[in-house]
């Protein structure tokens, strides 16, 4: 090769190295969340057909707009604050959660972007916003459990260290999001680049509170071990059920929902 060739072939080589990262980083907010809006006449049409409940907004203190659907149970019943996917629009579980009698109240809250909430997601501004529906919220209630499904495990995971909770569910829920990242990019610098990191093995061993952990054994987009590494850290009282099952099709496992129930009967 002479050197005209080979010094053009190095400068292509090294535009794909920096290209690439770079890329990958102004992408990373679309790789982490998905949202899911719903129209105002959506909206209007999921109250319409759910009069029981309660469709409720909260204003946040940089003044975004947020949303949750409030299931009420009896009085004396665990409010369980839901905390969902990255790309899960919530009010699905408004059809699904009274059909498993599960006994509790539920608040099931729509990320910024997401639902009828406005704003954009971050790590930064869903972990303040679940504090804020927290702390409107616990005045009302004397027992709140925090759960949190996939990226929602992170939100969840961070309230229980920022707030008392009677009880922590996580589903198929990861050690960090940077140890996933490089699992599925290992060709990046991950630790580098990755703005949004929810680290939660590093809060795990600070928390006390009592944990149920749900894995999918046959998950492909977080291994069974990123959960495992996040439960063995954990401080408080655990219970660890793996269902064999996908990372989406969890919730569809026989036993899904009855160690849920048996895990909140015991709050």
């Amino acid at each position: 090769m002479d050197p005209g060739s080979l010094g053009a072939l190095i400068k292509i080589v090294a535009a794909i190295v920096v290209a690439v990262p770079v890329t990958a980083y102004l992408m990373q907010d679309k790789l982490i969340f998905q949202p899911r809006p719903i129209a105002e006449s959506e909206r209007q049409t999921i109250v319409a057909r759910h009069p029981d409940v309660v469709d409720t907004f909260l204003q946040a203190p940089d003044g975004t707009r947020l949303h949750a659907w409030h299931i009420k149970s009896k009085s004396e019943a665990p409010l369980v604050i839901y905390f969902g996917g990255n790309a899960e629009e919530v009010s699905w579980l408004l059809e699904e959660i009274p059909r498993q009698e599960t006994g509790a109240s539920w608040l099931l809250v729509d990320y910024r972007g997401y639902g009828a909430s406005g704003g954009a997601p971050s790590e930064h501004s869903l972990d303040g916003d679940a504090i804020a529906w927290y702390d409107r919220f616990a005045p009302a209630n004397k027992r709140i459990v925090a759960f949190g499904r996939s990226l929602g495990s992170g939100v969840a995971v961070q309230l229980a260290a920022e707030r008392k909770l009677d009880a922590v569910i996580l589903i198929a829920p990861f050690d960090s999001m940077v140890e996933v990242g490089k699992r599925h990019y290992p060709f990046l610098p991950v630790s580098w680049l990755l703005k949004h990191r929810f680290d939660s093995l590093s809060i795990a061993p600070k928390i006390n509170t009592p944990l149920l952990c749900v894995v999918a054994t046959h998950d492909e987009v977080i291994p069974a071990e990123h959960a495992k590494r996040l439960y063995d850290a954990w401080a408080g009282p655990k219970k660890w059920v793996p269902l064999a099952a996908s990372h989406n099709s969890i919730d569809g496992h026989p036993d899904y929902w009855p160690s849920i129930r048996s895990f909140l009967a015991g709050r």
